[in-house]
């Protein structure tokens, strides 16, 4: 006889007889049930508990074999995304692709939809140069899936291991984070001076940006107009790097490696056109180990320039406040003419991976107050009050970044006990890098200076700002239906 427990859904193949929770999901020994693989729950009614994922979702699949109607996936999305998957409330399926459902499915019956395959496919292609850029997320996850402590900060292997597949250029994605943070910091410093479209929030995660189209198309204008570090990266790639090296854009395929499998909705956006591929880091793991690259013995070796390695403020994009704090070190720049002081260098993570944290800081004559978010229902929260903030970030997941979809599966108990680690490791490569201030970077100071020309410029607005539009549509009865 085996057992499944009631709240998560996970299956013991063998007697309770020492155990008082389950080991899953701490739940009580009382809501384990006996269980038969051909008739399902014995002492439970069996039920459609599970989301709706389409098969044209570019980010999420299920494996219907592995499927045991848990409900653990729709839990996650109601109270995590505050999202109801209901095919009598919207034509289409409201997904916002953050992928936590794949990190909460105790069979692993969710999962990414994978993308490597066709990425090797180029790899061996002569006609293509392919290149690849690692997110800040992705370098303190992957050692989980090679027996490495938790956190490991493993930049130097990972731009060897990708090199060993063979891509022609490795390139940091810290980079467009600090591009990011530019613009980005520019644009608040000249709302705040102006009064006009207050708060702003940030726009690095695709999940809030679909979520905001949908549920809230009345704060559209309230949104940085700044395009995602990657979609920066893979936009600056097919300009200023290929007019440099004189190379056909046309001939380059942009692969990103990502924590994040809602990156791979956001590059499919009609107004996104420069990245051809996100990878997720179990992706990544999979084509190391279909090439029989042995990452443990690999040495550390250093990014490609133009698009060189980038400060600390692009290092902590990839942990929740990051985007935050980098922004207001170098709008405090902009607005003073003088360093941040050393507060904003440690607006330190929420206590907790999951909630919300408030926060002000005086830059000459303005008082900016600021406001960090996880999760969209603790955003639903905040929103009630946005008047009091004049910057707002907002991430889906726990964590942000560190504990996106498309990282590595840990049993759910420890995933909290990784996310720690991982936000721990980010900071302290901030702490220890020369240059943690996205305006003081070399490199960046050298694009703007002989391609871009200042932030906001014209040419900087063509190239690296966008728009977003009502997706209200998806929801015919409304969001107070929802």
């Amino acid at each position: 006889m085996k057992y499944r427990c009631k709240n998560c859904g996970y299956i013991y193949s063998y007697p309770l007889y020492d155990l008082t929770n389950c080991l899953m999901c701490n739940n009580p020994k009382k809501d384990i049930v006996e269980w038969d693989d051909k008739e399902g729950f014995i002492k439970q009614e069996k039920e459609k508990k599970r989301v709706w994922v389409n098969e044209l979702n570019p980010s999420i699949a299920r494996i219907d074999e592995l499927c045991i109607d848990c409900g653990m996936c729709q839990k996650t999305c109601t109270e995590m995304t505050n999202i109801s998957y209901d095919k009598q409330i919207s034509d289409n399926p409201i997904c916002i692709h953050c992928g936590q459902c794949i990190i909460n499915c105790p069979t692993k019956a969710l999962v990414p939809k994978y993308d490597y395959k066709q990425v090797l496919n180029y790899l061996n292609d002569t006609e293509y140069i392919v290149t690849v850029s690692i997110a800040p997320a992705v370098r303190v996850s992957i050692g989980d899936l090679f027996d490495c402590p938790p956190g490991e900060f493993l930049e130097g292997k990972l731009v060897a291991a990708l090199r060993k597949l063979k891509f022609d250029k490795v390139f940091d994605l810290t980079f467009g984070a600090d591009v990011t943070i530019m613009e980005e910091a520019s644009e608040l410093v000249e709302r705040i001076k102006n009064k006009k479209n207050l708060p702003q929030f940030t726009s690095c995660c695709p999940s809030w940006i679909k979520y905001c189209e949908m549920f809230h198309d009345d704060l559209l204008n309230n949104i940085s107009t700044t395009k995602s570090p990657i979609m920066i990266q893979g936009a600056l790639i097919n300009s200023y790097y290929s007019e440099f090296n004189n190379l056909d854009k046309n001939k380059i395929i942009n692969v990103m490696v990502a924590p994040c499998v809602a990156k791979k909705y956001e590059i499919k956006r009609h107004e996104h056109t420069n990245i051809d591929y996100v990878i997720t880091v179990q992706e990544l793991v999979m084509m190391l180990k279909e090439c029989n690259i042995d990452f443990n013995t690999l040495h550390n070796e250093e990014f490609d320039s133009l698009l060189g390695k980038g400060s600390g403020a692009g290092v902590i994009f990839g942990r929740t406040g990051g985007v935050m704090e980098a922004a207001l070190r170098t709008a405090y720049y902009l607005i003073t003419n003088k360093k941040a002081p050393a507060e904003l260098y440690n607006i330190s993570s929420l206590e907790e991976i999951e909630g919300i944290k408030k926060g002000s800081i005086k830059a000459g004559e303005y008082n900016i107050r600021f406001a960090i978010v996880n999760g969209m229902s603790n955003l639903e929260k905040i929103l009630k009050i946005k008047e009091e903030f004049d910057f707002i970030e907002v991430m889906n997941c726990p964590g942000g970044c560190i504990g996106g979809g498309g990282q590595p599966l840990l049993p759910i108990p420890q995933t909290k006990i990784y996310c720690h680690k991982r936000i721990e490791s980010l900071n302290n490569n901030d702490k220890e890098l020369t240059i943690r201030d996205s305006h003081d970077n070399p490199e960046i100071k050298e694009l703007y200076s002989t391609y871009l020309d200042f932030p906001l410029s014209k040419k900087a607005k063509d190239l690296l700002h966008t728009e977003y539009f009502s997706k209200r549509h998806h929801l015919p009865n409304k969001k107070d239906t929802i």
